[in-house]
């Protein structure tokens, strides 16, 4: 099966790094289009994925758009498509990773009589998009032979927003356990160059981003005990420097810049992880999937997760993980001075999740998974 894959990104974010699993038992049968240039095509080559740039502007229209602003971009889109659709000719389907990938994919896909995959990410919820991103994405979507939804929370937003239940199947991500066995030098050898050592350290790995939740991370870190130290990994994208001022004003209000480190965008995330004794996730609106919730499972540290969204579906609280209310600093606080002093109790926890998850989300299971959906076809 011949496969073309389509992705808007030149960034590297969890819809893209998923997309790199599932092109590699394609590779010598597929090539990923990007509709802009970045660090991903860097990855793919890496990964010996085939990869064609296709095209040099990116497309200005984002998830809060008006109808306006995106007819506005319809100019982009031509040169575009026409690219899209001849290359299309040669393959036997069109795999749409994201939700411009998807618009481009939908109509592709009608002039070149290839059927269309899409690969739902996100939540489509006012949260998260405008209105008229909402309908300009069913619409397209529901002209898919399969939408693959990466949580059964996603799945159900899809469905809510007249999106086809028929054509839709649940596919949670996939991921390399052996990727994230650090040995404990390794650990030592990162702590020590962080200056982590005799800390208690939380990590918080996400794009900065106020939706993201950093800021309740550091109103917890108030109400914690003074060797509770925190590490956020990730940096701003689409325009959210003010955040991040508002992120390190906050820290500077409530004394804490010893007990903060920003290290920006990092490609070591398993080491990160497993250098931290626990793992925030933070986000005030529902999470699709959570897929740092997974990686700390896999690094063997206890997870600490906001009970909203695809969240829910991987942490059962107190089993493999803790769940929190979102936006709620003092319950964050809580659950992570109870880790701080139920270190044995929490360990136990951290390693079933380690084991639950490795068979759960292992990428060869999950790949059968999208190959047996994509032979159906």
């Amino acid at each position: 099966m011949k496969i073309l894959f389509l992705d808007q990104s030149g960034k590297p974010g969890g819809a893209e790094l998923c997309l790199i699993d599932i092109a590699k038992p394609y590779r010598d049968n597929c090539l990923v289009g990007l509709f802009a240039d970045g660090d991903f095509r860097t990855l793919l080559e890496k990964n010996h994925i085939p990869v064609q740039i296709l095209s040099t502007k990116s497309i200005q229209v984002r998830k809060e758009s008006s109808l306006a602003q995106g007819l506005a971009s319809l100019g982009q889109l031509i040169p575009l498509l026409a690219k899209v659709v001849q290359i299309a000719r040669e393959y036997d389907l069109i795999y749409a990773n994201t939700q411009k990938a998807l618009v481009v994919g939908a109509i592709a896909s009608f002039l070149s009589g290839r059927p269309l995959v899409y690969h739902l990410h996100d939540i489509l919820s006012p949260e998260h998009f405008s209105q008229t991103n909402r309908r300009i994405a069913v619409t397209a979507a529901n002209r898919a032979s399969l939408v693959i939804a990466n949580s059964q929370a996603s799945k159900t937003a899809f469905i809510e927003a007249g999106g086809r239940a028929d054509i839709t199947a649940v596919v949670y991500n996939g991921f390399e356990p052996k990727n994230y066995q650090i040995d404990e030098f390794m650990i030592h050898q990162t702590r020590q160059e962080l200056g982590l050592e005799g800390k208690f350290v939380v990590g918080h790995f996400s794009r900065l981003a106020p939706w993201k939740g950093q800021h309740i991370l550091i109103e917890a870190l108030r109400q914690c005990h003074q060797e509770v130290t925190a590490v956020l990994v990730g940096d701003a994208l689409f325009g959210e420097q003010e955040y991040v001022q508002k992120l390190h004003q906050q820290i500077v209000t409530l004394e804490l810049e010893n007990r903060i480190k920003f290290l920006g965008f990092r490609s070591d995330i398993p080491h990160l992880m497993s250098a931290c004794d626990l793992v925030a996730h933070t986000s005030t609106a529902a999470e699709p999937f959570g897929r740092v919730i997974v990686e700390a499972m896999l690094c063997g540290k206890p997870v600490i997760a906001a009970k909203a969204g695809g969240a829910v579906e991987l942490v059962e609280h107190g089993v493999n993980g803790f769940l929190v209310t979102p936006g709620e600093s003092q319950e964050l606080a809580q659950v992570i001075t109870t880790c701080l002093k139920e270190s044995s109790k929490t360990a136990t926890i951290a390693s079933h999740a380690r084991t639950t998850a490795s068979q759960r989300f292992d990428v060869t299971n999950i790949n059968q998974q999208i190959a047996d959906l994509l032979a159906k076809l």
